[in-house]
């Protein structure tokens, strides 16, 4: 019966994953009716909601490489030609890279996050019901648990089955009782995908809206307004400079900044 030691655990994992999903989704439409529909975002609101603090940073730094305010070099180096920053994000940028001018990207992206003018970002956007508030358990993260739940029950599954087990008990037998929680998993992967997809780290149900309605407002305003919003959505891999998106290959990655 040390079958049924590995069945104990697989259960657990998948309810414990399950309910937090659940958890996640109903906090997610809490939020959602009490957020705002009425307002516009603006191309660094647009880039916090799809991509955090990191993808704030990466168009800050394109928008003013564009405008030959500052170069960025295919080495992965940003200096600065212009000192004076046009708004409160600029201004932090090339605060961060320092009194010398110069300094590596990957850095500058990092510290760029830390900044009074992220946080008061992040703060509004929060307040708006359009951000997820740090440390929350996001939809996002709620589901990678589930699918790593899913796996774990298989592993178990398949650990159970390759133990001896009494000659009364047939394997297609716990092969079953290992099935329900892997059918549990699935399920609620299921659900997710069609009541809460699109999942994202960052942006609520009403800032995802918020963010599709950008998008489709940049895409009438032309091709220099559609350029910079798809880096705002996309990230830096939507440049379409060579030498400007090599200059990006050379970040790394840092805390919960995924691009």
């Amino acid at each position: 019966m040390f079958w049924v030691l590995l069945l104990l655990p697989a259960w657990a994992v998948a309810g414990i994953a399950c309910t937090r999903l659940c958890l996640a989704a109903a906090r997610a439409a809490a939020a959602d009716a009490d957020s705002a529909h009425s307002r516009e975002l603006d191309l660094y609101e647009a880039a916090f909601l799809s991509g955090g603090p990191a993808r704030v940073a990466d168009l800050t730094l394109v928008s003013m490489a564009r405008q030959r305010r500052l170069l960025l070099a295919h080495t992965g180096w940003a200096t600065v030609v212009d000192p004076r920053g046009q708004d409160e994000m600029e201004r932090s940028v090339i605060g961060v890279i320092g009194p010398e001018g110069q300094s590596r990207i990957a850095p500058v992206r990092a510290s760029a996050a830390a900044t009074d003018a992220m946080r008061g970002l992040a703060d509004r956007l929060v307040t708006a019901g359009l951000a997820v508030p740090d440390g929350t358990h996001t939809v996002a993260a709620a589901v990678r648990r589930v699918r790593l739940a899913a796996l774990v029950v298989c592993a178990l599954g398949a650990a159970a089955l390759a133990l001896p087990v009494p000659t009364d008990i047939p394997r297609y037998l716990i092969a079953l009782w290992f099935a329900l929680p892997l059918a549990l998993t699935l399920s609620c992967l299921a659900i997710a995908r069609i009541e809460v997809h699109p999942y994202s780290a960052w942006a609520s149900p009403a800032g995802q809206r918020l963010l599709g309605a950008f998008a489709r407002r940049a895409g009438r305003r032309g091709a220099a307004a559609t350029d910079l919003t798809c880096v705002a959505v996309r990230g830096v891999r939507a440049i379409g400079e060579p030498d400007l998106r090599a200059a990006f290959a050379h970040r790394e990655e840092y805390g919960r900044l995924p691009d």
